[in-house]
């Protein structure tokens, strides 16, 4: 594709250089596939680049084939101008079309991208209704949609949250007076924090906050709104969520000017302060027993969080560190309504180092990074896998490096890391980092000891690990192994054990104990599993 299309690049006669354009695609041998073209024409290299915007003109706009309008597109993704957006927007409203008209006019009119774009994707009545408001330009009507925006997952997924936040611009309605009553404005700022909150999910192949050019605007907006909010544990949770992402999720790696993320966060804290919002969490304000599990869990989830302070975005290093790098580790919850996602944020220098190398999915969990000491330094150089792409490491990669003690130091070196998504946040090589060892080893050491994150059930599942790793001749005696040990994905007040062994025909067989939630402590709970699989074959355990 490159060679094809060099020569016509600089042709001057940019109708003629379409025409012959489209022969020699038409002659390609095997056809090219409509999917590849961005690829190929993004590494082309452009020697005129206003010829070549000429070519990309003429294709997109009088293309006879499919794939030499996506090239078309391609070279616009590249050189459009606003001029170019009208033949965009028509070109994205055929399905055919609609992601390379994206990509091209997501590098010249986001907002008009993201209009496209839910023009093919938004589901439901609430949000189709929304795009129609937008396409009308019906101000009153781009309110009402705003605020009917459904709270349910499945419908608005995170790149779907993002493309409302860009095409619906909340920040612009919350901070033009456009809503006189405190109610609706409550109302809208509680859907825009719940947007900001999905655009944030790590249940995805990246963090779409990375890529919303309006991220730092709605943050402003919706903290500045805060006050308007009622004090209930709904909007407990999207504060506590907000305060938490600006502090280290992949938010801070944003563009924010000196000191108004930091103004952002100390507001939040103020508010969350506030004795009306501290009496959300007051005892006797959790939901009844018996009542919706969900909302007792999330209860539980804020209590714990809220008490948790956030640390300095330096770390535990004194001034005088001769190394220059700072280490934080942080292990996050996010608000349950999310599946419980948990990860461990590396913070160097106070940014998220997953999130800014890699982006293909979040952190391991401290079970796999803290529990089992991979993050020690030793003499003995070791790699430790970090993060692994939402999908697999087979697919998409993993984030590797290599640990190792120097002298005094500590050395994080020879990363193993597939390029990030396209986002100019994103770093694109990772330098070699060294840490004061001292300080290093004391930050390891307090990570691994804090447990103010967990619940009972991952507590009592922590415990059974550690006890398996202390003796695992209580697994070997019944010819096992164990698979993984955790909460279960669909009720997280479950512990789940995952064991693995050879079934009589020799194929690998695994089987799943499921240990509830009954009140007792969990250490009692991890030691009553222990004796257990120290006497009882867990192949009779009936799962």
């Amino acid at each position: 594709m490159a060679d094809l299309l060099r020569p016509l690049l600089v042709a001057p006669d940019a109708v003629l250089a379409a025409a012959e354009a489209e022969l020699r695609i038409a002659a390609m041998e095997p056809a090219v596939r409509d999917g590849h073209v961005l690829s190929a024409v993004r590494d082309v290299v452009l020697e005129d680049e206003n010829r070549a915007r000429a070519l990309g003109r003429c294709l997109a706009r009088t293309g006879s084939s499919p794939a030499a309008v996506c090239v078309g597109l391609a070279l616009l993704a590249r050189l459009g101008e606003p001029a170019d957006v009208p033949y965009l927007k028509t070109l994205g409203g055929l399905r055919d079309f609609e992601s390379p008209a994206v990509y091209a006019l997501d590098t010249i009119d986001r907002q008009a991208a993201a209009l496209v774009w839910l023009g093919h994707h938004a589901k439901g009545p609430e949000l189709r209704g929304l795009v129609a408001a937008l396409v009308a330009e019906d101000r009153t009507a781009v309110r009402r949609g705003l605020a009917a925006v459904p709270r349910d997952p499945g419908i608005v997924r995170p790149e779907t949250a993002r493309r409302i936040v860009e095409a619906v611009r909340p920040a612009g309605i919350l901070d033009a007076g456009e809503v006189e009553l405190p109610s609706m404005r409550g109302e809208l700022a509680a859907r825009t924090g719940w947007l900001l909150f999905r655009a944030t999910s790590l249940r995805d192949d990246r963090a779409e906050i990375l890529y919303c050019s309006e991220a730092v605007r709605t943050y402003e907006a919706f903290v500045s709104c805060a006050g308007a909010l009622k004090p209930t544990l709904d909007h407990y949770g999207l504060l506590l969520s907000a305060k938490f992402e600006l502090h280290s999720g992949p938010s801070r790696l944003h563009d924010w000017g000196p000191g108004r993320r930091e103004a952002l966060l100390a507001e939040l804290e103020s508010v969350l302060n506030r004795p009306a919002w501290q009496g959300v969490l007051e005892p006797g304000a959790e939901p009844a027993e018996g009542g919706d599990r969900g909302e007792r869990r999330r209860f539980e989830w804020a209590r714990r969080n809220a008490r948790r302070p956030l640390a300095g975005p330096m770390g535990p290093v004194g001034p005088a560190d001769p190394v220059g790098r700072l280490l934080r580790i942080e292990t996050v919850v996010r608000d349950p309504i999310d599946s419980d996602t948990v990860e461990v944020r590396i913070l160097i220098d106070g940014r998220p180092l997953v999130a800014e190398v890699f982006g293909r999915g979040p952190a391991h969990s401290p079970e796999w990074l803290l529990d089992s000491g991979r993050l020690r330094a030793t003499e003995e150089p070791r790699e430790v896998q970090l993060a692994e792409a939402y999908c697999t490491e087979g697919c998409c990669g993993a984030l590797h490096v290599t640990i190792r003690r120097d002298g005094d130091e500590v050395v994080w070196s020879d990363w193993r890391c597939p390029s990030p998504p396209a986002s100019p946040l994103h770093v694109r090589e990772i330098p070699e980092l060294r840490f004061d060892g001292a300080a290093y080893d004391a930050e390891i050491t307090r990570a691994e000891n804090d447990h103010t994150w967990t619940w009972p059930a991952r507590k009592a599942a922590r415990l059974i690990a550690a006890g398996l790793r202390d003796r695992p001749d209580l697994l070997s005696r019944w010819g096992m192994e164990l698979g993984w040990v955790g909460t279960d994905f669909r009720d997280p007040d479950i512990t789940a054990v995952c064991l693995m062994y050879a079934g009589d025909d020799g194929h690998q067989r695994h089987c799943m104990w499921h240990i509830p939630e009954d009140g007792t402590p969990p250490e009692d709970r991890a030691a009553d599993a222990l004796c257990r699989l120290a006497t009882v074959d867990p192949r009779t355990y009936g799962a």
